[in-house]
């Protein structure tokens, strides 16, 4: 009886803790990209979401999608988060590539949830789920490896070591870089949400097959620095990649904003 219950205790953790091992950005990365779009809100934008979201700020429900892994019957959700480019594309070819795109991925299924938030006549629950992934799947596609190749699952068979520690390199990307800074999420978002008017106009004018189509450049360039064995110098790493980090946040805060701005706006 006692064995009983400590295999279901087990299995019962294993489960909660699943989706923590595949969540872009992690759960720290997605609620910073979700402060920063909050700060860039209009007033009638902030009025609609809150309606919907309630008291649950879009930092806290941008973590969502992730940890409803645990319940299968939202698996179906599971290809929502990622795009697969098994090849170096030109931003015109992946043009051509996305406007015959008919699988159900990140690309498509974003293109589904901002058409049905404009719907007036949206139930409440749809309302609600929509929401919840259209701002997860915006922030997930700003992770470069959720632009990856299907053969290593976006880096997650790319198995590296982190400060000696076994890892992979969508974790290094996920988590770890960020995590490596020792900042809460709202530290790291007072740290880095210094933007320009410019700036934002600049990347929010940009369509969706933009965001893929740099998502994808940075992590080809990671796929040619990195292999399977490697040992990754967490300092030195971090020198280099630290950078592109944040932008990639920052720009996943600011179109996030600028589409909750025009769904709602």
């Amino acid at each position: 009886m006692k064995l009983s219950f400590l295999k279901k205790l087990i299995i019962g953790a294993a489960i909660i803790n699943a989706p923590l091992q595949s969540m872009a950005w992690g759960t720290e990365g997605h609620r910073i990209a979700g402060q920063i779009a909050d700060s860039y809100l209009t007033v009638r934008a902030r009025a609609a979401i809150k309606a919907i979201l309630g008291n649950e700020s879009i930092a806290i429900t941008s973590n969502w999608a992730d940890f409803i892994k645990s319940d299968p019957n939202y698996n179906y959700l599971s290809v929502w988060h990622y795009v697969d480019l098994d090849k170096e594309y030109t931003y015109p070819e992946l043009k051509e590539f996305l406007e015959h795109d008919a699988q159900t991925d990140a690309y498509t299924k974003l293109n589904f949830l901002v058409a049905e938030l404009k719907k007036k006549d949206l139930s409440k629950e749809n309302k609600l789920l929509y929401l919840r992934m259209l701002i997860h799947i915006v922030e997930d596609v700003h992770q470069p490896l959720h632009v990856g190749h299907t053969e290593d699952k976006g880096g997650n068979d790319i198995k590296v070591t982190w400060f000696n520690n076994p890892t992979n390199l969508h974790s290094v990307w996920d988590s770890q870089l960020i995590e490596f800074q020792q900042l809460s999420y709202t530290e790291y978002t007072a740290m880095i949400n210094h933007t320009t008017v410019a700036e934002r106009t600049e990347w929010q004018k940009a369509p969706i097959s933009q965001w893929l189509f740099e998502s994808n450049q940075i992590a080809n360039k990671l796929y040619s620095e990195t292999k399977t064995g490697d040992a990754l110098n967490g300092y030195k790493y971090n020198f280099e990649h630290i950078a592109t980090v944040n932008q990639q946040l920052l720009k996943a805060g600011v179109r996030l904003a600028g589409l909750l701005n025009q769904i709602f706006g």
